[in-house]
């Protein structure tokens, strides 16, 4: 193991955050069983008194778990002098075999934990805690992605050594040789990718202001929400990473996290993960409209987690287009400088 402030960070939060997540779902698996909010029951009392505080406990743990995504990809960055062959991230992430099955996990737990903040938020507005079991189901749902999440994270970080030659970010996105997914990606053609990009972003965007403005179409704008950050993820890879670098071999979606690229990865990746993870909790809302104790406000907050979402993926997409538009790089069909 590397002793080093940022591993032990990310250690001392996976632990912590797994821990707080077993005790909740201990209790979640009582409320499943047993909640009855028409009960006078002892019982029901004091479920009613710990749902207050594991909801409390888990908006922290999983806002915490939001973090780590980051404070991750941070920690392989700055650990990158440590091991030959490593440039960034991409190296440092691939000196054994846990580094990017671990990242992997973190980018689903933070969609997951994402849902779960908003579908607490929404459960909290009502008198009767409609939601409550529905937060506990996905919770046991998210809990086994979260112990196996810390497990691969342990073993990655507690296999370090520092004497290990790994790969750096020019083989492992390369488009010359297609030899791993990151280097299928780099292969794709720069110019119909940013087509596609801008033409899926387009649907997107128009159907998320469609729903904000007529109500109608959410669960599709979910899913294109979805598909959007797929794509997304794919064109970072695939032609804006070039325009970033000013490079047309340079493919890599870790540099750009790094200070020479004045942190832009750090932003772009925050506008994308935020987008996501609201346009997705349009389509989990969605089914609770007609519940007594959340029409009120529900319908309210639906509309304003599309307006955010449709914000971020307009900025994200804003942010793309200056660094094209303000790039040196040219290219043409045929790849140049």
């Amino acid at each position: 193991m590397i002793l080093h402030p940022t591993v032990i960070a990310n250690l001392l939060a996976a632990y912590i955050g797994s821990g707080m997540v077993l005790y909740a779902v201990f209790y979640g698996v009582q409320i499943l069983r047993h909640w009855d909010i028409q009960s006078g029951h002892e019982l029901q009392l004091v479920l009613e008194r710990k749902t207050y505080l594991i909801s409390t406990l888990l908006s922290y743990v999983f806002g915490l778990q939001l973090l780590s995504l980051f404070l991750y990809i941070f920690t392989a960055d700055s650990l990158t002098p440590l091991f030959v062959g490593a440039m960034c991230a991409a190296g440092t992430l691939n000196v054994d075999g846990f580094g990017y099955p671990t990242l992997v996990l973190k980018i689903f737990s933070f969609i997951l934990a994402g849902l779960w903040l908003v579908l607490n938020y929404a459960d909290n507005q009502g008198y009767d805690y409609p939601l409550i079991k529905k937060k506990y189901l996905l919770l046991a749902f998210i809990a086994p992605f979260i112990i196996l999440e810390t497990i691969l994270e342990s073993a990655y970080f507690l296999n370090m050594e520092a004497d290990v030659i790994t790969s750096c970010c020019g083989s492992l996105f390369s488009s010359e040789r297609v030899t791993g997914i990151g280097s299928e990606i780099a292969s794709m053609p720069a110019l119909p990718m940013m087509w596609i990009f801008y033409s899926a972003m387009s649907g997107t965007l128009l159907c998320g202001i469609f729903f904000y403005l007529k109500g109608l179409g959410g669960y599709l704008y979910a899913a294109l929400s979805l598909l959007m950050f797929l794509v997304s993820l794919v064109s970072i890879v695939s032609f804006i990473s070039l325009y970033i670098y000013e490079l047309p071999t340079h493919h890599c979606p870790f540099c750009i996290i790094m200070e020479d690229y004045s942190y832009i990865g750090y932003l772009l990746y925050m506008l994308l993960f935020g987008a996501v993870v609201s346009g997705l909790g349009v389509g989990a809302l969605l089914p609770f409209r007609q519940v007594e104790s959340l029409q009120a406000m529900l319908g309210g907050f639906i509309r304003k987690l599309a307006l955010a979402s449709v914000v971020l993926y307009a900025a994200f997409t804003a942010l793309v287009s200056y660094e094209i538009v303000s790039s040196s790089l040219v290219i043409a069909y045929e790849v140049v400088y």
